[in-house]
């Protein structure tokens, strides 16, 4: 069997091996996968560490590492939007959120390849779980494009948003919609939400095809067109500045149980 970890910014995770293929996903630089199967020119297949999701991606976008790396606690995350790291003593920006696998005192060695990072990092392990904590890393998204497959500052779907800001307070939720609605627990009610809780939307054939963040029993915050944060009322979404309905609520589950 063979680890890996993502070496640049982003990389895109495809359904099949072809640049041309749908974006299902994406690694973002220092998360960890393992290697299920190489293909014709330089595509292997992997599954991701963090969520188990699978695709294809190119060898390039990779470096192997030792098992010990691949299966060691990434606490520390970054911070800023944008972090300027050393990965081979070259320069790389590399989005929030990236992973710090394997490193102490600010170096990592994975196998021959250096990387080096001296900016802010986040803590998950000590991360308040509180509304200000919590606002600080949802609103760093605001105005970021919607991307089918996204999950970083660059370009993000509603599912990989929602991945992406719960992993900052260690809390993993699965990749899709669908799949983050089998998580926690139901809310009945709009007025009972506390800020964190998420919000689940279905199309016309019942299906969840929508997920949110909502702040409190009026506002959510999602990815729809970009980031942003719409009304919501019993019904679904209301658009705020167009005043159009534009997703139909189905559940609301509570997934942190303690954001005061």
């Amino acid at each position: 069997m063979q680890f890996a970890v993502c070496c640049v910014p982003v990389s895109p995770l495809r359904a099949a091996l072809s640049h041309r293929s749908e974006m299902v996903s994406q690694l973002i630089f220092g998360e960890c996968c393992e290697i299920l199967e190489t293909a014709k020119d330089k595509w292997i297949k992997i599954q991701c560490r963090y969520d188990g999701y699978a695709g294809w991606c190119h060898e390039n976008h990779v470096t192997e590492i030792g098992e010990d790396v691949y299966r060691s606690d990434a606490n520390e995350i970054m911070e800023e939007w944008i972090n300027a790291i050393e990965y081979n003593c070259q320069p790389m920006m590399v989005p929030l959120g990236s992973i710090l696998t394997g490193m102490k005192n600010g170096n990592a060695l994975w196998r021959k390849n250096t990387v080096h990072f001296s900016g802010k990092t986040w803590n998950i392990r000590d991360a308040k779980k509180d509304i200000k904590s919590f606002k600080h890393i949802a609103f760093q998204f605001l105005n970021t494009a919607y991307l089918w497959g996204g999950k970083t500052v660059f370009g993000t779907d509603c599912s990989g948003y929602t991945q992406t800001v719960f992993r900052f307070f260690d809390i993993p939720l699965l990749r899709d919609a669908w799949q983050q609605a089998t998580q926690g627990e139901v809310v009945g009610f709009l007025q009972e939400v506390r800020c964190g809780d998420l919000a689940f939307f279905d199309n016309d054939e019942g299906k969840i095809t929508h997920v949110g963040i909502l702040l409190n029993e009026s506002e959510i915050i999602h990815a729809s067109g970009k980031v942003r944060v719409d009304k919501i009322d019993s019904q679904g979404i209301v658009n705020s500045e167009t005043s159009e309905r534009t997703h139909k609520l189905r559940i609301i589950k509570r997934i942190i149980s303690d954001v005061r």
